[in-house]
């Protein structure tokens, strides 16, 4: 089964963009918090991938 990006309907603060970063790597979501956080651009980035990711369906 291959794995997809998706926002993660159960590990999210704002839309699920992190989490759903976080599960498609295989990382922990506080590590991807960070680095959003670090980078510069990054208000930009998760503007566009909150707006562009689809839902986590298989909850549902």
């Amino acid at each position: 089964m291959q794995n997809k990006l998706r926002k993660s309907s159960n590990d999210k603060v704002l839309s699920g963009v992190c989490g759903g970063i976080a599960e498609y790597v295989g990382i922990s979501s506080m590590g991807v918090r960070i680095l959003f956080l670090l980078l510069p651009v990054s208000v930009l980035v998760y503007f566009f991938l909150a707006f562009s990711m689809p839902f986590d369906d298989s909850v549902l």
